[in-house]
């Protein structure tokens, strides 16, 4: 194969172009950095512009009424959760209105009173009533604002350019490699004296996923890098529809809607939550507060709590191999013949309340949320004549990528920001990814505006530095385009590398199935690597394959470590625990658990890829820095840019 190389330079390259890539973008040139780039596979896909929920909130200190709110108060709220650093966490409370009413000016609707008061409602893990939203689109909103943005500002956009390698020399980078996905074999290296990355979730690592099919991360080119990984064990799953990926929490669950499990072909159809539940009212409580408690939580499944639906759903999928689904055109069966009567408490009250008493749950759905019907329908999906399909998916990651105060990795002049960053915490309240993500890539641009204004290297210059690693990279796929081993079944690949990870490295784990997981992996490796493919038209996924198994085995080793150094459940997984508690007589053993009770609450794990293993470590969590807030001397430290020294702790 003949392929090209192009050569780039730019002072500040953005990788992606979410609401944090574009954030950063805009912020830099707003910050006096001149030379500002974006690097995109498309402008149209990720995460922030394709996802949202029944009400996508934002989350800030609150900028209403007579509630009580401060700076240290939020975040303590943030890092209560546990494993979350307290200076990152007292860095979003401190940049949330920042951030926020950049936002506002640029035109994201966020609703506020006749007297400019952005009133807020609680989310979840939150006391002070921070949330806001600009309804289920709030992400898109704020992409295709702060896109808009950009443009204004002249900021230069590389459409089409994949991520293959990170060019990195001892403890900092210079710049990547990147293959055009629409021009086969055309392969781009940039220099630049810093690069932004901010790719997303690892969201290519799971089948089970409410991710758009355009978002699939970018983590391994920075592991293979040398970039420290940071709770890489947190993610969120619940319940979402997969013909169409979207989130059903909120209104989805509170009308009630019938669950439904057939068999492949979808016949042999029955209510299966039935047979797991005493009695009509605790199945009926169970799925409306399936509404507030979306995330799968192992601390909602004892009791008939409602993550115990989460469970029933996965033994129905993942283990059957059957179907599942939400009918919105009938009620539950035992709702048939009684209307609400078996609806009580909590559940009954807020239906009444919301004038949500109608007969069916489409028609409760069209009285309290017609723009979740027109949604799905817009998607080809009408709920007024067919079910939905859902599974228990992947919806955000909690680690990723190590950063510090000001979002630098331990690899110098490298920025992860938004969901790449691993910043949160076990548990966040909802809402605070968006905020993380603005604040971060806020804070990124002014440290680099301060810090890091020298040129990138010149073409001579980098390719004196990296032209082996450069080869090596184009080798790879020139490889796999002339071996003469087997033919690569590339969708096939990648089908298995997800169904792995929704079995074993999901919302329930084990660690026999987690080194399972690792053998599988292994062998896939090797397939790869001396498999072949069929046109340089599949380079981009031949790479991205690669880095996502490097990836899934720095998740799955993270898993592993985590249960060898005794944690248990937590956050938003079931680890099996043969020693612990059946949520319910009869379920399969897996499902037999332990709560970690916080004995890990006040450590992170990290984990770095060298020498060609993983090796993972574990530290205590920084706290909340105690400040002494006198003006004159923080006014002095600013004048003389002492704020950004110390910044690599």
């Amino acid at each position: 194969m003949s392929c090209t190389l192009q050569f780039m330079a730019v002072q500040a390259l953005v990788v992606g172009s979410g609401a944090a890539g574009l954030n950063a973008a805009v912020s830099l040139k707003k910050q006096g950095v001149c030379d500002v780039a974006v690097l995109t596979e498309g402008m149209k896909m990720g995460t922030s512009r394709n996802t949202g929920s029944d009400k996508q909130t934002y989350y800030k200190v609150t900028t209403a009424g007579d509630l009580s709110d401060s700076i240290v108060g939020m975040a303590r709220n943030l890092s209560s959760g546990g494993a979350m650093d307290g200076d990152l966490a007292l860095a979003e409370a401190a940049g949330s209105l920042r951030a926020f009413f950049h936002l506002v000016d640029i035109g994201v609707p966020f609703p506020c009173s006749t007297y400019g008061e952005y009133v807020g409602y609680k989310t979840d893990h939150d006391p002070v009533q921070r949330g806001t939203s600009a309804g289920p689109l709030t992400s898109r909103y704020m992409t295709e604002m702060l896109e808009k943005e950009a443009t204004a500002l002249g900021i230069k956009v590389y459409d089409q350019y994949q991520v293959v390698e990170l060019l990195a020399d001892g403890d900092r980078v210079y710049g990547l490699i990147a293959l055009h996905r629409g021009k086969a074999g055309e392969y781009a290296v940039f220099s630049t004296e810093n690069l932004v990355y901010a790719t997303g979730g690892e969201a290519g690592l799971y089948e089970a996923s409410v991710y758009p099919p355009s978002q699939t991360g970018g983590c391994g080119p920075a592991f293979r890098a040398g970039a420290l990984g940071k709770n890489l064990t947190e993610s969120q799953y619940g319940i979402a529809s997969v013909k169409f990926r979207w989130n059903l929490s909120g209104t989805f669950q509170q009308v009630l809607p019938r669950y439904v499990s057939t068999d492949a072909d979808g016949g042999d159809e029955r209510e299966f939550l039935d047979d797991y539940f005493d009695n009509p009212e605790q199945m009926l409580s169970a799925m409306f507060l399936k509404g507030y408690q979306w995330p799968f939580d192992p601390r909602k499944v004892k009791d008939h709590g409602s993550s115990l639906i989460d469970i029933l759903v996965y033994q129905e999928t993942m283990l059957r191999g059957r179907r599942v689904w939400l009918d919105f055109r009938k009620n539950p069966g035992c709702m048939e013949d009684g209307g609400l009567s078996h609806v009580q408490g909590e559940a009954l009250e807020y239906l009444q309340n919301s004038g949500a008493v109608q007969s069916a749950p489409i028609l409760r759905l069209q009285h309290m949320n017609p723009d979740a019907i027109s949604l799905y329908a817009d998607h080809g999906i009408d709920l007024t004549r067919e079910p939905l399909e859902i599974a228990v998916c992947a919806q955000h990651n909690n680690g990723g990528l190590s950063g510090n105060l000001w979002w630098e990795s331990n690899l110098r002049h490298f920025f992860p920001v938004g969901e790449v960053n691993g910043s949160h915490g076990v548990y966040r309240p909802g809402g605070s990814a968006l905020n993380s993500g603005q604040v971060g890539s806020m804070r990124a641009a002014e440290y680099i505006s301060h810090m890091y204004q020298d040129d990138p290297l010149d073409q001579e210059q980098l390719m004196a530095r990296f032209s082996r690693q450069i080869d090596a990279c184009v080798a790879l796929g020139e490889r796999a385009l002339d071996s003469d081993g087997a033919l690569l079944e590339l969708n096939r690949e990648r089908h298995e590398l997800g169904r792995r990870m929704s079995l074993y490295g999901a919302h329930i784990r084990s660690r026999a199935g987690a080194q399972t997981a690792l053998a599988e992996l292994e062998q896939q490796e090797l397939r790869l690597l001396g498999g072949r493919i069929a046109s340089a038209a599949e380079l981009p996924a031949w790479y991205r394959l690669r880095d996502l198994l490097l990836s899934q085995r720095m998740y799955l080793s993270a898993i592993v470590d985590y249960i060898d150094q005794g944690g248990k459940s937590r956050g938003s997984y079931l680890i099996s625990d043969p020693e612990g508690s059946l949520p319910l007589p009869g379920l399969d053993e897996r499902f037999r658990y332990q709560l970690d009770a916080d004995a890990h609450a006040g450590l992170v794990q990290e984990v770095l890829w060298k020498s060609g293993r993983v090796e993972c470590s574990w530290r205590p969590v920084r706290p909340i820095p105690e400040e002494k807030l006198w003006f004159e001397n923080i006014w002095r430290d600013w004048r003389e840019h002492k704020i950004y020294g110390g910044s690599n702790s």
